[in-house]
């Protein structure tokens, strides 16, 4: 033998490289974040049709009008009557429309934070 490995005699194919999922990984960190801004927009936009609603004085016993009012007070059912002033509007624009803020300042803050994972 003159020295040489046999095996080097042999063709060397390569090895099929594991898949790069760094790129997976953001897709999907991608799509976490914006379900979770489209969750936050859908409900404070919830809210705020609520407010709108009542200050335009929308007829209550419509079904539609129904909806969002219910929706809206499940969704602000933590903050309800945090104020409590003598004039409605004012109380219903305060007690809806700081739940629809915090909803829109938390989930926009995760899905910041899961897009910079």
């Amino acid at each position: 033998m003159n020295g040489t490995d046999p095996a080097s005699a042999y063709q060397s194919y390569d090895q099929p490289r594991p898949p790069d999922r760094t790129a997976r990984n953001q897709a999907t960190a991608r799509r976490a974040a914006l379900t979770i801004c489209t969750i936050a927009d859908i409900a404070a936009g919830l809210l705020g049709l609520w407010i709108v609603l009542y200050l335009l004085d929308a007829n209550q016993g419509n079904p539609f009008v129904e909806f969002v009012h219910g929706t809206a007070d499940w969704l602000s059912g933590w903050a309800q009557d945090i104020f409590t002033m003598n004039t409605e509007g004012l109380r219903v624009v305060l007690n809806h429309g700081l739940p629809a803020v915090i909803y829109l300042l938390i989930g926009h803050g995760i899905a910041a934070r899961i897009n910079r994972v």
